[in-house]
């Protein structure tokens, strides 16, 4: 169980859980301008863009490793997304595990416990660059980015999408390696810094 008073993750080795394939889930944008361009289409009819990403912790060598989707051979990011206008954050994310991780068969219902938010991100204008905080001057932010922690159960039935690929990436290698994953992953490492965790054995 979860212990939210001493901030506590029990973490599962990555061999507890068990890795499937399912229908690949295109990307809608091509290109990175097509996604500004989409998300500035959005903006006119929908205002401020919310999305919401999950953070998945198994372990490896007695060392927590973060669950990431690669696209392509180099661009990594969070199970996640946008939520719908109006969609409360826990289904939303919820909904988007589903549609990225998660077995389509009753057989196999997916157990996603959303825990605490433990970062919020800010894009000010309709450009790749975030922050931590909203700039001062910014009074009609363009997108916040909210990630939470997601509590694994022991066994977990994951199925990826064919054209996605799902790493387990260490927290030594996130840390400080804007280059390879970009501002909002690579200081995850220091978010999670105030939890515990409780690395269980298989």
């Amino acid at each position: 169980m979860v212990n939210s008073s001493s901030s506590v993750v029990n973490v599962y080795p990555l061999a507890n859980y068990t890795f499937g394939t399912k229908e690949p889930k295109m990307e809608k944008d091509t290109s990175v301008a097509d996604r500004l361009a989409r998300m500035k289409v959005n903006y006119m009819k929908e205002g401020m863009r919310t999305s919401v990403e999950a953070i998945l912790l198994v372990q490896e060598h007695n060392h927590p490793h973060i669950l990431l989707l690669q696209i392509g051979n180099t661009f990594c990011k969070l199970p996640g997304g946008r939520l719908k206008p109006g969609e409360n954050e826990i289904e939303g994310l919820k909904r988007k595990l589903c549609s990225k991780l998660a077995v389509n068969s009753p057989s196999f219902p997916p157990n996603w416990q959303v825990g605490e938010c433990v970062a919020v991100w800010w894009r000010p204008n309709f450009e790749t660059v975030m922050y931590p905080y909203c700039p001062p001057h910014i009074t009609k932010p363009k997108e916040c980015k909210k990630l939470f922690i997601v509590h694994l159960s022991e066994r977990e039935y994951f199925a990826v999408p064919r054209n996605l690929k799902l790493l387990a990436v260490p927290l030594f290698e996130l840390y400080d390696n804007v280059q390879r994953y970009g501002p909002v992953i690579s200081t995850i490492p220091q978010q999670l810094s105030r939890f515990q965790f409780n690395m269980v054995s298989s």
